[in-house]
């Protein structure tokens, strides 16, 4: 348990200290650093960590396989309390003043809000954007990624408010891979999804999110992906046919199921096959959308002449914004217990052990890795 007492207009001390868990480079263990006393600027806030996820992202940085800043505190998916405030008001996405004791989640970026990307529509690509678990460790901005007992949250955050019924495993992961989901349709929403196939590219975080999504519009789901495990949590999250890629060409195996070419792709995973799948089995006037390659990979050869030809549009995602980690709560709020978003959460790690459980996270045996920093 941490007491938080204001010691100046701005600075708040905190005991026992906070700790935040320091990445410098592979191989190295993460190093704990404590932050006895905190300096909040207006807007900003203080936030107890209830409990983190491990992101593929992260295991990708940890493991030296996608460049990164270093010293940095890692981890971007989060949920926890505020326990103090900067002056001024906060506001959440919803519009409504942010209070202490609210359980909280966050976007993964920050944003200025004028600027001509903010004005354009893409806040997460900010002019001056920072985002959580991904800055260089600053003095006075050492709590800047999840793995810590608590974050230090920038003005120009996008908070949104987490109701109890939410598990901490299913809240967490929304700050990242469910609003992902969320905005990986919206990027395709020109597209009717009642009655609709869609296609998606592999059986993670978000593969399974757009998948119970992309269902409960009532769409019919193929998901791709080789692990006989991830396909079965596929069918527990609503797809209609599960396919292993070593069978054949996805587009080919639909057509042998009797099934409509899909409208819509959600490219998942970033495996180079897949991305190549997503773009060839969407119909005419279909929208394949690209998520998953984030990190270095093979470049892909596609056939203009049939994008031009069968009017496909191509998008990326990258990020989401602000409303659709509201989106992401909104919907996680009203599906209870099915689909099991919780049971994705396969084993939890104290924040001591957090080398042990990014070693976890890349064996690939679940879905997704908690961190505790209560335990």
């Amino acid at each position: 348990m941490h007491t938080v007492a204001r010691v100046a207009d701005h600075e708040v001390a905190v005991s026992p200290a906070p700790v935040a868990m320091v990445w410098s480079e592979p191989g190295t263990p993460h190093e704990p650093i404590a932050v006895p006393g905190v300096c909040l600027a207006d807007g900003e806030l203080l936030v107890e960590v209830e409990f983190a996820t491990i992101c593929g992202s992260d295991v990708h940085t940890a493991s030296g396989h996608r460049p990164a800043p270093a010293p940095l505190v890692l981890g971007h998916e989060q949920v926890g309390r505020v326990v103090a405030a900067g002056g001024g008001h906060v506001l959440a996405v919803d519009g409504e003043p942010v209070i202490l004791g609210d359980r909280i989640v966050w976007t993964v970026t920050t944003n200025c809000g004028s600027c001509d990307r903010c004005l354009g529509g893409v806040p997460q690509k900010c002019r001056t954007v920072a985002k959580y678990g991904h800055e260089r460790l600053e003095r006075g901005w050492e709590l800047s990624g999840g793995f810590a007992t608590h974050v230090q949250l920038r003005a120009g955050t996008g908070i949104v408010r987490v109701p109890a019924r939410i598990a901490a495993e299913v809240a967490a992961p929304a700050a990242c891979a469910t609003a992902t989901a969320v905005a990986a349709l919206d990027a395709a929403s020109r597209i009717p999804l009642d009655g609709a196939v869609v296609l998606v590219g592999g059986a993670g975080m978000i593969g399974l999110a757009s998948t119970a999504m992309a269902t409960a519009a009532g769409a019919d789901v193929a998901v791709v992906d080789p692990d006989p495990r991830r396909r079965a949590l596929a069918r527990s999250f609503g797809a209609e046919w599960v396919l292993d890629p070593a069978a054949g060409h996805p587009g080919d195996q639909l057509r042998a199921l009797g099934a409509i070419p899909p409208l819509v792709a959600i490219e998942a995973s970033g495996a180079a096959a897949s991305v190549r799948a997503a773009i060839e089995s969407v119909d005419v006037s279909g929208v394949a959308v690209l998520v998953g390659s984030v990190s270095p990979g093979p470049a892909v050869e596609i056939d203009p002449e049939r994008i031009v030809r069968n009017l496909i549009t191509i998008t990326g995602v990258h990020n989401y914004a602000p409303r659709h980690l509201q989106a992401a709560i909104d919907y996680l709020a009203g599906v209870g217990a099915a689909p099991p978003f919780e049971a994705l959460v396969g084993a939890t790690f104290p924040l001591a052990d957090l080398d042990a459980a990014l070693a976890c996270a890349a064996s690939g045996e679940h879905v997704r890795v908690g961190v505790d920093p209560r335990r």
